[in-house]
């Protein structure tokens, strides 16, 4: 084992690098020209000579070695050849020699070994002495540092013999060594029972006084920094020399003059992860930099804020230890708690505080931005340090987390959780102590609310759930604002205006939502006797600042009374000064009312809390006097806004219910709640349709509370009032108010007398008055029987009593009645009169609402006992009640002694009970000459009265024009009858011809918005008229059709805007005007569309089932919404033909009802409004109108409106809704809606595409629709399959499967269909395929044939067009699939194409199919990279099938593109997914395998840029993971044995072989951390031999690339027996430098560019490994920045430095730059320097942007500055390394773009 160790270390591949391995034919070095005189002896000398020999000799014997046993030989020989000429003081070959004896301390061979090699070592520094090892330093000193840390018990004496022996003896020549010395010692102070340990710290002593102690310290606190394994040694040695010190003690002499490097060096170990490390570090600092030490104080408070913040982030490891000597720390050694409180607050308060502060508002991108927190958290677990730190950051930090939480979108849920277990921590009453004098603050203030604010935001992002803060603190501070804001809104009412008392009123708002109510009722004790004998009596506020220790302030004339009575009084006076405020200012300002609502809302809170105990509910002496008589001042104010007005009636009625607030008198109580109810009858007008519903809650809540029924009278009031603009506001408020109350209410008795006001109003002389009467039915009714049960009720009194009689007349007799009393028959009559207006007014409605209403389902229990009373059967409807009670009156006759005075009145009676039977039976006729010259003129009247806003007469022509149609039609039927019994039929059957100017009349009544109180009306004639009188006026329905779309629109459009959060829209449509108009389009667009013979058989059928009680009556006996069908009619051809004036009609129908559908969908607010509820019923109730309507329709139409829905989804989804998305779900949801099952859906849809698609049969449905194409039907269909279930999509399987076979079966050229198709059995095969479906044969077998011949046809036309047109350059974005096309507005393009196709045939022509152009190729590609290959497996389990479909889109797809490109790794991004896909698919490797290698192996892959290249890394590392020979290939390829060929051209040669060496580097960049460590030794044997055998400059460049890519990918460890080689050639490089400068244009040059990459990315890295070495290279100690007097370079950058600078310009010419003429950027401003005021906390190359010198001098500025800035990245990154810009450098370096 250990000799196959030893053999693997100093085996010959390994270590044959350097300037031996060209022969000795270049001994040329520094050392060698500096001791030029020393061989000048030795040159003739005859025996040197002969030692040289020998020394070759034995070195070329290194060749044969192959196992320890062969270096112990090797060493001995070549020891005994040094000790055989002794006489000569130098060493031959030194350079090969030291790299020999360091790769023979490998740490994996014996002991042995190493003792033989360190025994050759004492032997050459014994020879050298000195003054040799010191010129020599750096050879020797490469082996000798390293070893020790891995050198065995038994060679480590040996070794310390060397270190004090020959290396201490230089004394201050060891100044530039320093750094690395003292990390070769250091491992020796690991354990301090270690056998070595006292040995290595006397050596360290003695190491610290050859330079001077301080300089020895300011190098350990470099260590501690750079090499974390080194820290616990290191503050081993500290703790045993650094001197303890006292407060005053100055600490310079000490550490030197650079504290803030110590401060860093202990910022670095306090964070380390080692917990004995930390430990270590806290007991120094409590030896020697105490909080009160005037080190530390004298320090930059940068550099203070940085070790308090290592310091205390040790807390976070909760370890008791660490805890307890950073506790130590903070608070003094002093053990008495009150000491280390002072000693605290003096020393160490202000800087915690601050440090915690500043990582608080300005987090580091290094921890988490909850880190500060966590550390305030865990400091408060010690009461000395967490009570005063409280104080002074309590508020700081909530203020930060409030950024924290506002400043990101996502809310972090560390940060918090961070904050709440950060209030949980935190002692209450500190917190509330500071947030209380915060707040008071700023309402003295005025003008800057920030605590206020703050305030609210911990109530409601941070939830309190601890019982004292809801109990003790809350209550205390609620009081204490109640009472602060009233003092200091008395000083100055303007106040209330100001932003900070706004804010105020919200908070507390937020207070009384989170404390508990009852805590109000009694204050909490206090500690101090006194102060609780005192606090009785005193007021909140000044209990508040007492309980919490702040100054209080003086307030007088407070009466003592529980907390809870004293904030309603105070907010009572608070309230009442708002109100007289506002009475004085006129309500201006918007501020003002914002405030006043919101003092509102607490106090009614506050009172429904107080009703909840009778103890502390405020009696009516605790309301200030004539409060509530400034409250209804107030509100009677106009510009008071209704939310205003709510939050003030609801507070009164709160307050009367707990203390009678209204006066006891029924006059002045009458009156108040008067003022009240008229002032809310100003908000049920139209305009505030959206406060309705709250109003009339109100309305009866005043109503209730009162125990008085004051509202009859007060409507009753103002109906009667004599300005008509007036009584028309009053009729409209009762309309909303009987609308929206409830039927259990019983309106028609409780609001008997104003309901027969307005029913008078309908046979009322003033027309006027009538209109507004009639208005009120149809808007306002709701239902017949509410005002039939008040009205029957008074028919069937009891007074009126009659018995039967038989009268004989002429001998007949009737059976009759007499009156047996006299009774009001003015009454009756005026009854009969009101029914009689009703019933001509409500015609057919009427009647059918009065049938179908049980009396028994009345809630008013008298009425049931009056009629049993009257011998009416109380289950009877209504009509049948009221035909017996008119029957009854017409038989009735007075006695005969009373005929004279009641006979005028009892025949008044009759007349109306037959006029009302009359109205409910019978109907009038009139001739047809008539008729035909009344119907122009009517209809003419209307249009004038429609463009002239006359209102009054619009009902009654209405009705009279209905009359002459339905005459003039019944009167032409019957001729044409008679004409056809008679034989007269030369000139056909007369039809009605439509009068021109009917349709005009109609569509302006309809659309015109000031004749939108008459739009019921107008419907209702519309819609009877249409039907009764089809097909006379069918021309009508497509214009009118397309009107009410437009109404429907601008309906939707207001209340879609009156939604928004701060809108002002408040008159929008209501929920019975949408229903009103989506009845008529309902009723229209099936009217358009049915035949005559069915729709008539379907009249009567349909006319019970649409009608419902919220939905108003029609006119003439009719009911609007009498029209429903269903099952499908036939149609006719004229009917269906594309573009139909019938079809477009219902395709513009189900735009509108598609809208309506997706937008009103209702969700809650998540802060209340006044106008929600009345919003929330016009969603819901218009929502579900529509619903219904499109289920109908699509019961008679399924297909048609099927493919109108995928004509909405595909054109114009965006234009509906504000979030496409749901819009989208909103539309697949509906079509589940209207189809029954999935099934059904999908068989509707294939049926449509096989009507569409050219090449099939004719089937049996006739093409209707020219504007949907079967594109648009396969893109519908493939969303519409992604969203179904498994069980669902195995449902439909049979029926796609069958379009798909189709399709690949009757379709003979390629069609974008194909593709479609594709995508939609990729979306329904991923369904199937998880369900157990696929272990069905038939089906797995369908999938397979029919995905691979969809697949095949799709990559077979992909791989066509792209020989045709260069579509592959096209970048994915310019056409991605998105489902649809584009929404595009409609306008007169759009209509003249709807006009053209509404011509063409049932087909579309060739010129009209859809056109994809050039996208399409691409968009094919896009979905094989995308889903076809990731689900490949999934759909073709067999890997042949597998491995060919693979191989066809190879073929057809990857390869064109390959031979497309002139650089092979610029394909496009969609191709390379496609090879990426298929890397993950084993059964086609031999399929992709093949490109991929003659794309690598291109040689002109390197000319692509670094963007295409990171696209390629994971293609290039999947092959050579899969292929295990591939790697060894490219290692072939970088053969060292010369070309066979004698004609080959040797530049050409190293060319090839530097690009296989970029690429061996690019194939292990691509992997990941240690990926291919285990080809490793293999790499290094090709470095090493490349190094050896090929001098060639741009060959052994690549190599130091290849080696910047190793220590990227590699873990240090791994190359730890690569650095003798690395180390040897990079020294060797450099040292010829300084002896021979290359000439500019060097052929030299790239090698000392790629060298010194390398170097840089080292120094960036700073690898334990290296930190060793690198004094070698540059300065690593403080001397790179605080130079010593007389100071001289020793290492190689700053001696190249002067050298180079040194170098005499030569005269300015022209430089080739290459031979290709390419230009490239050499300035060497591209180095990047560090600045001063540079941000970056993140080490990065220096020479990232360098690509090419023409010069040595272009590397002046990185020779002249690497030492210091690598010293400064070391200060100020702490350690962090920027590896996106390392990378992203290795990167740049290989591809160049060219």
């Amino acid at each position: 084992m250990v000799a196959r160790a030893g053999d693997a270390a100093v085996k010959e591949r390994h270590g044959k690098a350097g300037a031996d391995g060209r022969g000795t034919s270049h001994p040329s070095t520094k050392a060698a020209e500096r001791q030029v005189s020393l061989q000048q002896p030795y040159a003739s000398d005859p025996k040197y000579k002969k030692y040289t020999q020998q020394v070759e000799k034995c070195l070329n014997a290194f060749d044969n070695v192959h196992e320890w046993a062969d270096c112990i030989s090797f060493l001995k020989q070549l020891l005994k050849t040094f000790q055989s000429y002794l006489q000569f003081k130098e060493i031959p070959h030194k350079l090969i020699v030291a790299k020999r004896l360091a790769q023979c301390l490998n740490p994996a061979l014996p002991a042995g070994v190493h003792q033989r090699a360190l025994d050759v070592y004492t032997h050459i520094l014994s020879v050298l002495g000195t003054e040799g090892l010191k010129h020599d330093l750096p050879l020797w000193s490469s082996g000798l540092f390293p070893f020790f840390e891995y050198a065995s018990t038994s060679v480590k004496p040996t070794l310390l013999n060397i270190y004090d022996t020959y290396y201490l003896p230089l004394q201050h020549d060891l100044r530039p060594v320093m750094k690395s010395f003292i990390l070769a010692l250091l491992p020796g102070l690991e354990e301090e029972t270690g056998e070595f340990f006292d040995k290595v710290l006397g050596l360290l002593d003695r190491l610290a006084d050859t330079v001077s102690p301080v300089f020895f310290i300011q190098n350990l606190w470099l260590v501690m920094i750079t090499m974390p394994p080194a820290r616990g040694s290191a503050l081993n040695f500290l703790l045993r020399r650094l001197p303890a010190l006292h407060a005053e003690d100055d600490i310079t002499h000490v550490v030197g003059r650079d504290i803030g490097l110590m401060i860093r060096a202990f910022s670095a170990v306090l964070e380390d992860d080692n917990l004995l490390v930390r430990r270590s570090a806290l007991d120094i600092l409590l030896q020697s930099m105490r909080m009160d030490s005037a080190a530390l104080k004298g320090t930059q408070p940068e550099d203070r804020a940085i070790l308090m913040k290592a310091a205390t982030s040790v807390v976070l490891r909760r370890d008791l230890s660490l805890n307890r000597r950073l506790y130590t720390w903070l608070l003094g050694p002093d053990d008495k708690s009150e000491a280390q409180t002072v000693y605290f607050r003096q020393h160490g308060l202000q800087l915690l505080s601050s440090t915690l502060k500043n990582e608080m508002f300005t987090p580091s991108e290094e921890y988490a931005e909850s880190r500060p927190f966590k550390i305030f958290i865990s400091l408060l677990d010690k009461w000395e340090i967490g009570s005063p730190l409280t104080e002074v950051l309590i508020y700081d930090a909530l203020k930060a987390i409030s950024q924290h939480m506002e400043s990101t979108s996502i809310i972090s849920n560390d940060v918090a959780m961070t904050a709440s277990t950060l209030l949980e921590a935190v002692e209450p009453s500190i917190l509330w102590k500071k947030l209380l004098h915060s707040v008071l603050y700023s309402i003295d203030d005025g003008e800057r609310p920030e605590a206020i604010r703050l305030t609210l935001f911990l109530l409601r992002e941070l939830p309190v759930h601890d019982d004292e803060v809801r109990s003790v603190h809350l209550p205390i501070v609620f009081a204490a604002l109640v009472e602060k804001l009233l003092t200091h809104i008395q000083e100055n009412n303007s106040r209330v205006t100001s932003l900070t008392v706004r804010e105020t009123c919200v908070l507390q708002q937020e207070v009384l939502r989170n404390m508990m109510p009852e805590a109000l009722q009694q204050r909490p004790k206090l500690s101090d006797p006194e102060l609780q004998e005192s606090s009785t009596s005193s007021s909140p506020l000044v209990f508040a600042t007492t309980f919490y220790g702040l100054n209080p302030p003086t307030i007088s004339n407070y009466r003592p009374a529980a907390p809870l009575i004293t904030a309603v009084e105070q907010l009572l006076m608070l309230c009442q000064t708002c109100a007289k405020y506002m009475v004085q200012t006129q309500g201006s300002g918007a501020d003002l009312k914002v405030t006043f609502s919101q003092l509102l809302s607490t106090l009614t809170r506050l009172v429904e809390v107080s009703n909840v105990s009778p103890d502390t509910s405020p009696n009516a002496s605790r309301v200030p006097p004539s409060w509530l008589e400034d409250m209804l001042d107030c509100l009677d104010m106009e510009n008071v806004g209704f939310p205003l007005l709510d939050h003030g009636i609801t507070l009164i009625i709160a307050i009367h219910r707990s203390s009678r607030l209204l006066p006891s008198a029924p006059a002045h109580q009458k009156l108040a709640v008067g003022r009240m109810v008229k002032r809310l009858f100003r908000f049920l007008r139209h305009e505030c349709a959206i406060y309705h519903v709250r109003a009339v809650d109100l309305v009866w809540t005043l109503e209730s509370s009162t125990g008085h029924h004051c509202v009859e009278s007060i409507i009753a009031q103002s109906l009667n009032s004599p300005n008509l603009y007036s009584l028309e506001e009053a009729f409209e408020a009762f309309g909303v108010l009987w609308r929206l109350t409830e039927d259990e209410v019983s309106p028609g008795f409780r609001l008997k007398v104003p309901m027969m006001i307005v029913l008078d109003t309908l046979r009322h002389e003033q027309p006027s008055i009538r209109r507004a009467g009639e208005t009120w039915m149809r808007c306002s009714l709701r239902s017949y029987a509410r005002i039939l049960e008040p009205i029957i009720y008074d028919l069937i009194d009891p007074t009126i009593r009659r018995k039967p009689c038989r009268t004989k007349i002429k001998g007949k007799e009737v059976q009759g009645y007499i009156y047996e009393q006299a009774f009001d028959q003015r009454y009756v009559h005026h009854l009969l009169e009101v029914l009689l207006a009703i019933a001509q007014f409500g015609g057919q409605g009427f009647t059918k609402s009065a049938r179908s209403y049980p009396i028994n389902r009345s809630n008013h229990k008298p009425l049931a006992h009056r009629l049993e009373t009257a011998s009416i059967d109380p289950t009877a409807n209504f009509l049948d009640a009221l035909v017996e009670i008119l029957s009854r009156f017409i038989q009735s006759e007075p006695k005969e002694q009373h005929e004279s005075t009641t006979g005028p009145l009892n025949i008044k009676i009759q007349s109306a009970s037959v006029d009302l039977l009359h109205a409910v039976v019978a109907r009038g006729e009139i001739d047809y000459l008539s008729l035909e010259v009344l119907e122009p003129v009517v209809i003419g009247k209307l249009y004038f009265t429609v463009h002239f806003r006359r209102l009054d007469l619009q009902i009654k022509l209405l009705r009279i024009l209905h009359s002459l149609i339905s005459a003039s039609t019944v009167h032409l039927s019957q001729s044409n009858v008679l004409r056809s019994e008679n034989s007269v039929s030369e000139t056909g059957p007369r039809t009605y011809t439509m009068n021109p100017l009917l349709t005009q009349t109609l569509m302006d009544g309809i659309s015109l918005p000031h004749n939108r109180v008459m739009l019921q009306h107008w419907l209702d004639f519309v819609l009877m008229a249409i039907q009764q009188f089809q097909p006379a006026l069918q021309g009508i329905v497509s214009p009118i059709v397309d009107c009410l779309c437009r109404q429907l629109r601008a309906f939707l459009a207001d209340v879609l805007l009156a939604s928004q959060p701060d809108s002002v829209v408040l008159g929008v449509a209501t929920d019975a005007e949408f229903i009103m108009l989506l009845n008529a389009v309902e009723r229209l667009l099936i009217l358009g569309l049915a035949g005559q013979a069915e729709l008539s058989q379907q009249d009567e059928d349909s006319a019970l089932q649409e009608k419902s009680a919220t939905e108003s009556s029609g006119i003439l006996g009719l009911v609007s919404n009498v029209f429903t069908v269903d099952s499908a009619s036939s149609q006719t051809d004229d009917q269906l033909a594309p573009r139909s004036p019938g079809y477009r009609s219902l395709h513009e129908g189900i735009r509108v009802l598609f809208a309506i559908w997706i937008n009103l969908v209702w969700t809650t607010p998540g802060s209340k409004r006044s106008e929600d509820d009345s919003l929330s019923i016009i969603y819901s109730r218009t929502r579900a109108r529509c619903r219904r309507a499109l289920e109908y329709l699509s019961r008679v139409h399924p297909n048609e409106v099927l493919e109108s829905l995928v004509i909405c989804w595909d054109r114009d989804l965006t234009l509906y809704s504000r979030d496409p998305k749901q819009a989208e779900d909103a539309a697949f949801e509906l079509v589940d809606t209207l189809i029954a099952s999935a099934h059904s859906a999908v068989h509707m849809m294939c049926e449509s595409i096989v009507a569409r698609t050219p090449g099939f049969p004719s089937g049996s449905r006739k093409y209707t629709n020219s504007n949907l194409s079967d594109g648009t039907l396969l893109k519908f269909l493939e969303q519409y399959l992604s969203r179904l279930e498994g069980p669902l999509a195995l449902q439909v399987w049979g029926r796609f499967i069958q379009l798909a076979r189709d399709v690949i079966s009757n379709v003979r050229e390629f069609r974008a269909q194909t593709y479609l198709l594709l995508r939609c059995l990729c979306v329904l095969g991923d369904k199937v395929t998880q369900t157990t479906a696929m272990e069905d044969r038939r089906i797995k077998k369908d999938l397979q044939e029919v995905f691979s011949k969809l697949l095949d046809a799709c990559v077979t036309f992909s791989g066509r067009s792209s020989e045709s047109a260069s579509w592959i350059r096209r970048t994915t974005k310019e056409s991605v699939v998105n489902g649809r096309s584009s929404p595009v507005p409609r306008g007169v393009s759009d209509q003249k194409a709807e006009d053209k196709a509404s011509s063409s045939t049932a087909s579309l022509p060739d010129n009209a199919k859809p056109t994809w152009g050039s996208e399409l190729p691409l968009q094919i590609t896009n979905f094989i990279a995308t889903t076809v290959l990731p689900n490949l497996r999934k759909f073709l389990p067999d890997n042949d099938k597998v491995a060919s479909a693979c191989s066809s889109i190879v073929y057809y797809v990857v390869t064109p593109a390959v031979k497309a490109k002139s650089r092979p790794l610029d394909l496009d991004p969609v191709v390379v997914e496609i090879i990426k896909e298929m890397t993950r698919i084993s059964a086609a490797l031999k399929v992709w395998r093949t490109p991929v290698i003659d794309i690598l192996y291109d040689n002109r892959v390197f000319n692509s840029n670094t963007a295409a290249a990171t696209r390629w890394k994971p293609v290039v590392k999947a092959l050579f993971d899969s292929d295990k020979t591939s790697f060894g290939d490219l290692l072939s390829r970088i053969a060292s044995a010369p070309s066979a060929n004698i004609f080959s051209n040797r530049e050409n040669e190293m060319l090839l072989r530097s690009l296989n060496l970029r690429r061996l580097s690019f194939v292990l960049f691509t992997g990941e951390k240690n990926h291919f460590v285990t080809q490793l030794p293999n790499v290094q044997e090709k470095l090493v031999d490349i190094l050896r055998n090929v001098p060639s400059p741009i060959v052994q460049s690549e190599v130091y690339l290849c080696i910047r890519v190793l220590l990227c990918r590699l873990s240090p460890h791994n190359l730890t027996s690569f650095w003798p080689v690395i180390l040897t050639e990079l020294y060797r490089i450099f040292e010829q430098i300084i002896v021979t400068v290359p000439a500019d244009e060097s052929e030299e040059l790239p090698l000392i560019l790629s060298a010194s990459k390398c170097l840089d990315l080292l120094f960036t890295l700073q690898t334990e490994e290296f930190q060793i070495h690198q004094w070698i290279f540059v300065t690593d100690t403080v001397d790179a920045v605080y130079r010593p007097d007389n100071w001289t370079p020793h290492a190689m950058f700053d001696q190249l430095a002067e050298t180079v600078t040194n170098i005499p310009v030569p005269e300015v010419k022209e430089r080739s730059k290459a031979s290709s003429g390419v230009t490239f950027p050499t300035s060497s401003a591209l180095i990047s320097l560090p600045s001063a005021g540079q941000s970056n906390k993140m080490r990065h190359p220096m020479l990232n942007s360098l690509r090419q010198i023409d010069s040595i001098r272009d590397l002046i500025p990185f020779f002249s500055h690497v030492s210091i800035s690598s010293y400064e990245s070391i200060y100020a990154t702490a350690g962090n390394i920027d590896w996106e810009a390392v990378e992203q450098g290795v990167l740049d370096d290989m591809f160049d773009s060219r």
